[in-house]
């Protein structure tokens, strides 16, 4: 049963939403752009240790709450563990406010089409009830267009909706991630296609149930507006896909309706080598500077 408190605040609530979920490939990126190179560690216990004291660190910190955070992405080991003794998700939500996602991709297939599909998630159901049991809001799923192909793009949306359909059984919010790769040549076509074919699946929904989408900010100014305006549609959100903070947050401003769910763009800045001082005042900048552009969205 979808919490009635947290779909409110998802659905309407100014913010936009952290998205804490590097996943094991990801991860010595994110910790490298922190300023803890691989050399600082030795395995993926202590590589997986790092990385949650960091996402901990952003959370507890002063301005990371939903009065500008309306959620967070984690990644599943993140939800298993604790912050100062409390479940990761049951902090997030009751002391800062903070709706609880997780993703629960298990990452990407080989490219075919021009995209690359989920892998597949045989285990999905098991933890979609330890989600719900940690008090979970939703779920983020990530799929990725390379090219304008109408058949790989059809698939990717088909997939994405599929697997949101197993977890709405589950009473959880999906987040539909087809994400469209910035640098590619024909990215305005792969984004019309991508309009179509969501359409075509948001149609056949029924009529008591919503998605969210997560997408690549458009190259076309609020290309994505009757995904917004969609009756099937909680929210739209826009992943900031490898351009810098400042970009993103001019990009967004321009898109009616769509928040920010921002990574890398959100931790940009921040150091392992900061005081507290200097980590918070630089995290409350980001943040501040990403609620303004969703809210001008």
């Amino acid at each position: 049963m979808i919490n009635a408190a947290m779909a409110q605040q998802a659905a309407k609530k100014d913010g936009f939403i952290a998205a804490l979920d590097q996943s094991g490939g990801s991860t010595p990126k994110a910790l490298k752009l922190y300023g803890i190179p691989e050399s600082a560690y030795s395995g993926e216990p202590d590589m997986y240790r790092l990385v949650h004291e960091m996402r901990a660190r952003i959370i507890k910190s002063p301005a990371f709450t939903g009065d500008k955070v309306m959620g967070a992405i984690l990644f599943e080991r993140t939800m298993e563990g604790e912050i100062d003794g409390t479940p990761t998700a049951e902090y997030l939500w009751k002391q800062r406010g903070v709706v609880p996602f997780l993703k629960v991709d298990k990452g990407l297939a080989d490219e075919v089409d021009g995209t690359q599909l989920m892998k597949a998630m045989p285990d999905l159901d098991k933890l979609l009830t330890r989600a719900v049991a940690k008090g979970i809001f939703g779920t983020k799923m990530r799929s990725v267009i390379n090219a304008a192909n109408p058949k790989g793009i059809a698939a990717v949306v088909a997939q994405q909706f599929e697997v949101g359909k197993q977890i709405l059984s589950h009473g959880l919010m999906p987040i539909i991630e087809p994400e469209v790769t910035i640098s590619i040549a024909d990215k305005a076509q792969a984004e019309e296609i991508l309009l179509s074919e969501t359409l075509k699946q948001l149609d056949a929904l029924p009529a008591d149930k919503q998605v969210m989408l997560k997408l690549t900010l458009p190259n076309k100014p609020n290309l994505y507006l009757p995904l917004v305006k969609h009756p099937r549609v909680m929210r739209v959100v826009a992943l900031s896909g490898g351009y810098s903070r400042d970009e993103a947050n001019k990009i967004l401003a321009a898109n009616d309706g769509i928040i920010a769910s921002f990574s890398r763009a959100l931790t940009e800045g921040l150091s392992a080598q900061q005081s507290d001082a200097e980590f918070d005042a630089s995290l409350a900048k980001a943040i501040n500077d990403i609620f303004q552009a969703s809210k001008a969205a």
